[in-house]
C-alpha cells in the first residue's frame, strides 16, 4: 500500500464557528432534549468541521450545522401507528406521517434510531455511553468513527475508526479499531482486511501526529466551552491502534479465537484486546488501555 503524503491528505478539522455554538444554545431540541441526555451520557456529542453530531445507540441521531440547523436521518423522521411493525400493509401506510417537530416528537425519534443500528455500532455504543468524556472516569471516549478523509474522494467512502480514547491523567490519545466476533474482516487464514485497515490507520497517526493532536486540543476546547468542563487538552498519542474484538462466548473464545486470532502469526505485532460481553467492561484503564500486542 502507498505512503501517504501531504498531496493525498485532507485537511483534518475538529472546531466550531463562534456563530454555530450560539445557534446551537439557542435551539428548543438542545435545550429541552439533547443538551441533558449528552450530560446523562444517553447522547454522545462529537465535532467535526463546524459540524456537530449526536449519537445514540450506535446510529447518529443528528447532525448540526450552521444555518441548515438540525437534520436526521429520514429512516428516524416517520411515526406508525405500530411501531413493532417491520411490514406494512397499504392501507397500515397510509397511516404514517412524518414527523414535523424536532422538540416535539424527540423520543419517537430516538426510538426510530435505535432501530437501525448494525450489531457493531450498538456494541460500540455501550462503551460511549458509559464512558464519555462527561463521566468522572480517568479515560474516556473524546470522540468515536474517526476519519481521516482523502481529497478527491467522498467522505461516504472513508473507513473511519471507531473509538478514540483519552486518558486523561497521561494526557494521551489511543485508537481503537472495534470489530465482532461475525465481522468477516478478522478471519483469514492468509492476511486478514482488518490488519490492513490497521496499518494504513498507523501510518496515518504516524505521519499526522501534529496535526491531530492540534485538532483534539481545539475540540477539547469546544467541549469545554460546551458543557463547562476542564478536560486537559492532549499532548501524546499512541501510535499503535488497539484492535477490540467482542461478542464471543467461551466455546468461541478456546476455540476459533484463540487459533485463527491469538495464535495466527498474521496478527504478530498487533495490539488486540477481546472480551466475550461489551457490557462486562466496567474500566476501560484495566481492560482496552491495557491491550497486548499479539
Amino acid at each position: 500500500m502507498r505512503t501517504l503524503n501531504k498531496e493525498n491528505m485532507a485537511i483534518f478539522i475538529r472546531n466550531l464557528r463562534k456563530t454555530t455554538k450560539s445557534e446551537l444554545d439557542a435551539s428548543d431540541l438542545w435545550k429541552n432534549h439533547l443538551k441533558n441526555d449528552c450530560k446523562n451520557q444517553k447522547v454522545f456529542l462529537a465535532i467535526r468541521n463546524n459540524k456537530i453530531c449526536f449519537y445514540h445507540n450506535g446510529s447518529r441521531l443528528f447532525l448540526f450545522e450552521e444555518k441548515k440547523k438540525f437534520k436526521t436521518h429520514v429512516k428516524y423522521a416517520s411515526i406508525i401507528d405500530d411501531s413493532d411493525k417491520d411490514y406494512l400493509t397499504e392501507a397500515e401506510l397510509r397511516c404514517e406521517k412524518l414527523i414535523s417537530k424536532f422538540s416535539e416528537n424527540y423520543e419517537k425519534i430516538k426510538e426510530n434510531c435505535t432501530r437501525y443500528s448494525g450489531i457493531e455500532a450498538k456494541s460500540v455504543s455501550e462503551i460511549y455511553h458509559k464512558h464519555s468524556y462527561l463521566s468522572n472516569k480517568d479515560i474516556v471516549v473524546l470522540d468515536i468513527e474517526v476519519s481521516f478523509a482523502m481529497k478527491n474522494k467522498d467522505d461516504q467512502e472513508q473507513d473511519r475508526i471507531d473509538i478514540l480514547l483519552f486518558n486523561k491523567k497521561t494526557q494521551t490519545l489511543l485508537f481503537v479499531e472495534a470489530k465482532h466476533f461475525s465481522n468477516g474482516e478478522i478471519w483469514s487464514t492468509s492476511t486478514p482486511k482488518v490488519k490492513n485497515q490497521l496499518d494504513k490507520y498507523e501510518r496515518q497517526i504516524h505521519e499526522r501526529k501534529k496535526e491531530i493532536l492540534e485538532q483534539y486540543s481545539i475540540y477539547i476546547d469546544e467541549i469545554n466551552n460546551i458543557f463547562d468542563l476542564l478536560l486537559p487538552k492532549p499532548i501524546k498519542i499512541e501510535e499503535k491502534v488497539v484492535l477490540f474484538i467482542f461478542g464471543f462466548d467461551k466455546d468461541q473464545q478456546k476455540g476459533k479465537l484463540k487459533k485463527l486470532i491469538k495464535d495466527n502469526l498474521e496478527y504478530k505485532g498487533i495490539k488486540c484486546y477481546t472480551v466475550g460481553d461489551v457490557k462486562n467492561i466496567e474500566d476501560l484503564e484495566k481492560t482496552i488501555w491495557k491491550a497486548k500486542v499479539l
